[in-house]
């Protein structure tokens, strides 16, 4: 089993609780903090919004909270007041375990939608998920587990930076589309750091990872990314500050990269450069329409070197350019120069989509500061049949 060196002060589990289907199935993670924990989050964007999204956007930021529930299988979404109830009631039975107040516990879901939880379920499995977590007996990688959905696997991160440890863990493989998508994060450091401050440096690092990511542009009703730090002493400032907000970054970084290579039936990781526009967002704009197009991830899982397709993705973007503007790359190829086709070789541009797990698409506008990294993945007939089965 692979050993990661963790964050300090936080125990795990992730236990078999009936939600799912499958046998031996984990389906139901507790994360709980030896001490009260600064905690923030950032949440989807979604008008229609899952009810534990509600509760714990209410809870945040905090100084004080202690554990987070999570539960795959079954979304608590669109499920109206009942849902709501339901969500915090998942916070009360983990509060009751631990001994604080309901409101310093997270609550997160993933799964169908529209289907109410099986709450009898949770009122047995919550409470043996937190004996476990507090005696130490679960590893990080059942927790990890168990908030899987249709991932083919575990999705861990850690970084040491400054004397602390930022570890984070995730889920996500569809409906990824910026504003986190299905997605789940949980980061987590010894680092005492204040809960504005982690605000603010959560929102930076969602924008540059996990909203730079997009399987088909769904943005889904559950997305929800915590970070929480129980470090004692004096709160990091100035320099120990700005080094530990590169090592989130870090983190938030390389779980969002796995989200992108484990898109449900992908064969290929593509990355987007985008540089020389106005502003990032600009940037950021021309990028995600690259990456949702669906002619250009075809165009990648058949290995055709139509580069057309990206071009003309960035024409639509919105961002106002010249097309003597723009050049691009494919891996080394220099295929478009300042708004004129190159020669090239069909057949070697082929070869570098088919034998490469990984592509890059490299857009050059005129020389302005705006640049953006965004990752998508390619469109296969696996991923089809895989969401036309989803819930069947």
């Amino acid at each position: 089993m692979t050993e990661w060196h963790l964050a300090g002060g936080f125990r795990y589990a992730g236990i078999v609780s009936g939600l799912r289907s499958e046998p031996d199935r984990r389906d139901l993670a507790v994360i709980v903090s030896d001490r009260p924990a600064a905690a923030a989050g950032v949440f989807t964007q979604n008008r229609v919004v899952a009810a534990p999204v509600r509760v714990s956007r209410d809870r945040l930021p905090r100084a004080d909270a202690r554990a987070v529930v999570v539960c795959s299988g079954n979304a608590n979404a669109c499920t109206g007041g009942q849902g709501l109830a339901d969500a915090r009631r998942m916070a009360e039975l983990v509060a009751d375990e631990l001994g604080c107040v309901p409101e310093q516990v997270l609550v997160s879901s993933t799964g169908v939608i529209g289907r109410p939880l099986p709450m009898p379920v949770l009122e047995a499995g919550i409470p043996l998920a937190v004996r476990a977590a507090a005696e130490g007996r679960q590893a990080l990688s059942d927790a990890a587990h168990a908030i899987l959905t249709t991932d083919t696997g575990i999705k861990i991160a850690t970084r040491v930076v400054g004397g602390h440890t930022v570890t984070g863990f995730a889920k996500g493989a569809a409906m990824i589309g910026p504003n986190l998508a299905t997605m789940l994060g949980f980061v987590l450091t010894d680092a005492p750091v204040g809960e504005h401050d982690l605000h603010v440096i959560l929102k930076a690092a969602g924008e540059a990872s996990f909203n730079c990511v997009s399987v088909e542009g769904h943005t889904s009703t559950n997305d929800t990314v915590f970070l929480l730090a129980n470090g004692d002493g004096p709160k990091l400032a100035g320099h120990d500050l700005a080094q530990f907000r590169e090592g989130v970054f870090a983190v938030c970084g390389e779980l969002a990269r796995k989200i992108a290579i484990d898109a449900e039936g992908a064969e290929h990781l593509v990355t987007i450069e985008v540089e020389g526009c106005r502003s990032d967002e600009d940037a950021r704009r021309v990028a995600k329409t690259v990456a949702e197009s669906a002619l250009v991830k075809t165009a990648v899982f058949g290995a055709d070197p139509n580069w057309g397709r990206v071009v003309s993705a960035a024409g639509y973007s919105g961002v106002v350019f010249e097309e003597t503007d723009l050049s691009l790359w494919m891996g080394d190829l220099l295929l478009y120069r300042a708004g004129t086709p190159l020669p090239f070789d069909p057949a070697a541009a082929s070869a570098y989509l088919k034998h490469n797990r990984e592509v890059h698409f490299r857009l050059r506008f005129g020389g302005g500061p705006g640049r953006c990294t965004f990752h998508t993945c390619d469109l296969t007939t696996e991923y089809v049949r895989l969401n036309a089965d989803y819930t069947t």
